[in-house]
């Protein structure tokens, strides 16, 4: 049997993305193979395709960090799951594909009668939103938190969790994200027209018990400057490494802004003023607590089948158009999470 992938064979731009047919993957000793319902697409992808985050694998490599497929073959060895079923993993990379063999192990049951595509946006965004908030700045009820890039895929995650965890919520984003901004509870402060720490303060007094920061870079410390004193910046990215879903320097090196972070959690602790930089990494995480990232995304799938989330979908796109979707998203404004859909997968509706 043969399926469709996308693969990456050289560093650069969405028209380094090219589709290819091949044989399917056959599941190993411990692993299933899975029928690919739903691929997210995020900038952590658009990142590996330029060769500039930190977890990019070697040339060619296939893409995606984040799917939700059906459990299709059962390798040797494997036990207590059923062809069928439906699943989410978070691969890093691979998910780009019709077929994908994953250790046991990583894969986590989805419950039945979800949407692939709101599915397959908790496993990498809303996991990112909510161990951020609750694992590495530990907010409480009535607290005050910065968003930035609110009206993107973690940050309207960030959002709704942040409204259902009782905070008082500011996001920085375009003018046309800023209707997505409000109506998930938040004050969209336009990061274009106006000094986000100007106006955190001015809306405030004191500024922000936490500031979430993907942006990276220099960008750091004027979020940190938007804290109260005492408060945390969490950060998780390196999206300031990108114009226009492209490498800004034009220097490829997948990791050349850990220095900085570095300097600046230091600066955190070291300067009089308690306002703490914290770095969160969902891989690293799960890497060495596997059980948080299990539980956390079966709590979400939960809060999903209850209807007390509801991820915003920007667009669908069939496999062969992931071009298309790293163009979009690379020309920023995109409001919620864009999804790749496998042929024959009931556009995304999570049934086998």
């Amino acid at each position: 049997m043969r399926h469709t992938r996308i693969i990456v064979t050289h560093y650069g731009g969405p028209e380094e993305l090219r589709v290819v047919e091949e044989e399917c993957p056959e599941p190993k000793v411990g692993e299933v193979r899975v029928r690919v319902l739903a691929a997210g697409v995020s900038l952590p992808d658009v990142m590996m395709r330029e060769g500039v985050h930190p977890e990019t694998p070697r040339l060619p490599f296939t893409p995606g960090w984040d799917l939700v497929g059906a459990v299709e073959q059962l390798g040797p060895g494997v036990s207590g799951i059923e062809p069928g079923q439906i699943v989410a993993a978070l691969p890093i990379s691979g998910a780009y594909a019709e077929f994908v063999c994953l250790p046991q192990s990583e894969v986590v049951p989805v419950p039945p009668g979800l949407d692939a595509g709101e599915a397959v946006s908790l496993v990498l965004n809303y996991i990112t939103a909510y161990q951020m908030m609750h694992r590495s700045a530990k907010v409480r009820a009535g607290q005050r938190v910065l968003i930035h890039g609110a009206a993107g895929g973690v940050g309207t995650a960030r959002l709704q969790l942040g409204r259902l965890a009782g905070l008082e919520m500011y996001g920085t984003c375009s003018s046309r994200g800023a209707s997505a901004v409000s109506e998930l509870g938040g004050v969209p402060i336009d990061y274009q027209n106006q000094d986000f720490v100007r106006e955190i303060h001015r809306l405030t007094g004191e500024g922000a018990d936490a500031v979430f920061d993907g942006i990276g870079g220099t960008h750091i410390w004027r979020s940190r400057k938007a804290l109260r004193p005492g408060g945390t910046v969490v950060v998780y990215g390196l999206t300031s490494s990108l114009s226009g879903g492209r490498l800004a320097s034009g220097r490829r090196h997948r990791f050349h802004g850990i220095p900085i972070f570095g300097l600046y959690i230091a600066g955190g602790w070291i300067l009089p003023s308690r306002r703490r930089v914290v770095p969160y990494s969902i891989q690293w995480l799960k890497r060495l607590r596997p059980a948080f990232f299990r539980q956390d995304l079966t709590g979400l799938l939960e809060l999903l089948q209850q209807q007390k989330i509801k991820p915003l979908i920007a667009g669908r796109f069939p496999l062969a158009e992931a071009r298309q979707a790293h163009e979009l998203l690379g020309q920023g404004g995109v409001t919620g999470k864009l999804v790749l859909v496998c042929a024959g997968s009931s556009s995304g509706s999570g049934t086998a």
